[in-house]
């Protein structure tokens, strides 16, 4: 499907340093982190991955193959068009082989992202951080495609390859999927939601009756209650209640440092509009800034994410 899509779409998927990859997680809980994208033009699929040791991305995946990206974010790209895009898509997860992915892996980054190459520790060190170069890839094949040329997401976006008419109802002819029931956990006391503030925009999931997540970058307000204002209704994919992800990320235009976390809640239409009620506060896998800062970084999650890639060896044939 890609190789018909518009050339600025294409060069979207090319050139943007990060997109944000939505996956639905247990409970049918939608559950968006930021991800570097790796695309050939005309290629049938968009790539991203994460490491061994952290594979929640492409579990949650391989349950539940129905996932999103979602372009939003051209700091570093060069691309200053605006254009913003979302591919609601299906995952295939290659784990198969770990050393061929950890060789593409080095190769892509260095060609990509030529300013990390450094971050890099010496090769024969790296054994020493396998639960990270031990690559997980998960391949996403485009079903339908939207795209808002300016980047204004409360516009009609263009579609490809969609049933116009389901998705502007928020219905599908397909058997609706179970949204999953109101999360557990009261995250309003979390400080780490103060941490939303300096952000002017997030990006919110949901999950549509389809079962594909949906993404879009929107204002937002923390309130005095600690709930949050979701400030625009986009056009073409309506809200709807229901378990819910909020997102914010930052990131150096070299990728040389990025900050990201997670709300995740039920998100409710209220007489004052739609809010999200934080359940759940999540830190993201983060590159401080500064070589040294990063290998205290490593070294101090190294033994939790050691563990997962330990025991993910040993379950493996």
């Amino acid at each position: 499907m890609t190789s018909t899509l518009p050339e600025e779409v294409r060069e979207a998927f090319e050139r943007f340093v990060t997109c944000e990859f939505t996956t639905v997680a247990a409970g049918q809980q939608p559950v968006t982190w930021p991800v570097t994208p790796y695309y050939s033009p005309g290629g049938p699929c968009i790539d991203v991955t994460t490491g061994l040791g952290y594979p929640k991305k492409a579990d949650d995946a391989r349950r539940h193959p129905k996932v999103s990206l979602l372009f939003s974010d051209p700091t570093g790209s060069g691309i200053d068009s605006g254009i913003r895009v979302l591919v609601q898509g299906t995952a295939e997860v290659d784990d198969e082989n770990l050393k061929e992915n950890a060789e593409r892996y080095m190769r892509e980054t260095g060609k990509k992202l030529p300013a990390t190459t450094k971050m890099h520790p010496p090769k024969p060190l790296r054994g020493m951080f396998a639960w990270y170069y031990s690559r997980i890839y998960v391949h996403v094949r485009p079903e339908r495609v939207f795209i808002w040329p300016d980047g204004d997401m409360e516009q009609e976006p263009q579609i490809q390859d969609a049933h116009l008419e389901e998705v502007r109802s928020g219905h599908s002819e397909e058997p609706p999927e179970e949204r999953g029931q109101t999360r557990a956990g009261d995250a309003s006391s979390d400080p780490r939601l103060d941490q939303l503030s300096p952000h002017s925009s997030g990006v919110l999931s949901w999950l549509a009756p389809d079962g594909f997540p949906a993404a879009i970058r929107m204002p937002f307000q923390l309130n005095a209650d600690r709930t949050i204002t979701v400030e625009a209704d986009p056009a073409e994919l309506p809200l709807l209640d229901g378990r819910a992800c909020l997102t914010v990320h930052h990131h150096s235009p070299d990728f040389t440092w990025q900050r990201n976390m997670q709300v995740r809640g039920d998100l409710t239409q209220t007489a004052e509009g739609w809010r999200l009620i934080p359940r759940k506060v999540v830190g993201g896998f983060e590159l401080p800034e500064g070589r040294l800062s990063k290998y205290r970084d490593f070294v101090r999650k190294g033994p939790r994410f050691y563990r997962t890639y330990r025991a993910r060896m040993r379950q493996r044939p």
